[in-house]
């Protein structure tokens, strides 16, 4: 029987929030909708974060109240701090996700704060959403190469993604955020974050700037890894990361997936017609 491997969709935030064109909120409810009954288990569709920094996600609330939600997926909400926290629980979200950096200057310029008062500040919501039995996600940025510190050492990958797993984190999505690694880099990041967490408990989360995203994958597959976060049609990017281009293409990770024996149980037709909306978004 084909071993399964999850694609993690996060086209709806991750993919949206740099777009210069403001998308509506129908739009977005629109593609959360036609995603839902693709086959995924999670889809990250909200960003609880100030709409000062990314104004595309200032409407999150009302996504997440007007999508028609499917009890097969878990929709998923980025919280910053408290703040963004509260905001996503009154929203519904099923469950939130933190992100950090394994490096100092995407830190200062993604979440304004060193990555040690990152980790601080991920303290409280860890506890907050014990408390109400919600599932927190990872992420942890930068794993391989910066924007403005150069290459980064897999000892400090190491460093975050263990606080975040100790935290409480059930998963910690790896970002090549600038799409600069390679399967060499990946391979060398993971054998180091492996030693302390099973990968089972790791997701790759792959940029296509370099142009070795599936490459990347592939490194990951053969390392244990079986969970990847990708965004329909490519979309994505990032408002600090200079230079970063989108997500790579869901539909191209399923197509490669499948082709190598691996099962998504994601259907591809519906993957096809969302890939043709998140395009028409981006016009």
């Amino acid at each position: 029987m084909p071993e399964r491997v999850e694609i993690f969709e996060v086209g709806p935030r991750d993919g949206l929030q740099n777009e210069a064109r403001q998308i509506s909120t129908v739009e977005k409810i629109a593609l959360v909708d036609l995603l839902s009954g693709a086959g995924f288990s999670r889809i990250e569709v909200a960003s609880f974060v100030s709409p000062k920094w990314v104004p595309q996600m200032a409407d999150s609330g009302k996504v997440l109240a007007g999508i028609s939600r499917s009890p097969a997926v878990s929709y998923a909400a980025l919280t910053p701090n408290m703040v963004g926290f509260e905001r996503a629980m009154e929203a519904k979200a099923d469950e939130i996700a933190i992100f950090g950096s394994a490096s100092e200057g995407f830190s200062q310029a993604n979440i304004n704060c060193s990555i040690s008062e990152s980790l601080q500040r991920f303290e409280p919501i860890l506890l907050a959403a014990r408390a109400r039995n919600v599932k927190v996600r990872g992420y942890v940025s930068c794993v391989t190469d910066c924007p403005y510190d150069g290459k980064t050492l897999p000892k400090q990958v190491v460093r975050v993604a263990k606080a975040l797993h100790k935290m409480g984190c059930y998963e910690i999505s790896l970002g090549d955020t600038i799409g600069q690694g390679t399967p060499e880099t990946v391979t060398a990041m993971l054998h180091a974050v492996l030693a302390e967490i099973p990968a089972e408990k790791l997701a790759g989360h792959f940029h296509d700037t370099g142009g070795c995203a599936l490459d990347n994958i592939d490194a990951s597959l053969v390392l244990g890894l079986r969970v990847f976060d990708a965004a329909v049609g490519g979309l994505g990017g990032c408002p600090y990361a200079p230079g970063a281009a989108g997500n790579v293409a869901t539909e191209r990770v399923d197509a490669h997936l499948v082709e190598r024996g691996y099962k998504t149980r994601l259907d591809r037709d519906i993957l096809e017609r969302a890939a043709e909306m998140a395009r028409w978004m981006r016009k």
